[in-house]
């Protein structure tokens, strides 16, 4: 259940493993999906790049002591969120955590500046509580590390997940793909990027053999 190489342990993953074996890890195929149209998000660049100038304005202010108030999220969604996206990014030796990028602000301004776009994520939050009830008899926040884990690993890879999951398969992939357009807007977001800009090249070595491999072409 992982989706975050190079030490970042992850609880969500749709993508085959077979293309991390082919020579791409997980950290780049989830960067690819967050950065493709904004991982095909309900939003434009121009609302990206607000929502994320608001989660940085909200991670300074809570910096120097001032809370952040939700204005979409309830409180016991938040608390949901916040589990959620640290489960899909977690911290690891490169850089720290989705909510450590601001990842729930960002999703949070997005959701209240367009609420009629993001119904689904009200929807995917009851959803999973009513999936966690289900197996445990408690809400998804209020389950253990190794639960929530158990639930998500059911329904983070669509072609193994049972047919009757097929909305809660839905639901995260939407929350996964969310969440990795909230990371990479962010300012840590672009340097676990590592994106250097435009920089001239002294030497064209050629596309990497690793992504060629799984292209399928060769020079």
């Amino acid at each position: 259940m992982t989706h975050r190489t190079e030490g970042r342990e992850s609880s969500v993953e749709s993508l085959e493993t077979r293309d991390v074996g082919r020579g791409l890890s997980r950290r780049d195929l989830l960067t690819a999906a967050a950065v493709a149209p904004l991982a095909l998000a309900a939003f434009s660049a121009a609302d990206g790049a607000r929502a994320a100038l608001h989660a940085m304005t909200a991670l300074q202010g809570q910096a120097q002591g001032a809370p952040y108030r939700p204005k979409y999220f309830k409180p016991d969604e938040w608390r949901e969120i916040r589990i959620l996206v640290d489960l899909i990014i977690p911290r690891d030796e490169r850089s720290g955590s989705a909510t450590e990028a601001g990842v729930p602000e960002f999703m949070d301004w997005l959701c209240a500046d367009s609420p009629a776009n993001y119904q689904w994520m009200r929807d995917a939050l009851r959803w999973l509580d009513g999936f966690a009830y289900d197996s445990f008899h408690k809400a998804f926040a209020k389950c253990t590390d190794a639960e929530r884990r158990e639930l998500l690993d059911q329904v983070a890879w669509p072609k193994k997940a049972k047919r009757e999951l097929a909305e809660g398969v839905s639901f995260f992939n939407r929350l996964r793909d969310f969440t990795a357009s909230g990371f990479f807007s962010s300012q840590m977001g672009v340097r676990d990027l590592q994106y250097m800009g435009n920089a001239a090249l002294p030497e064209w070595k050629g596309c990497p053999k690793p992504v060629l491999d799984t292209l399928g072409v060769s020079y």
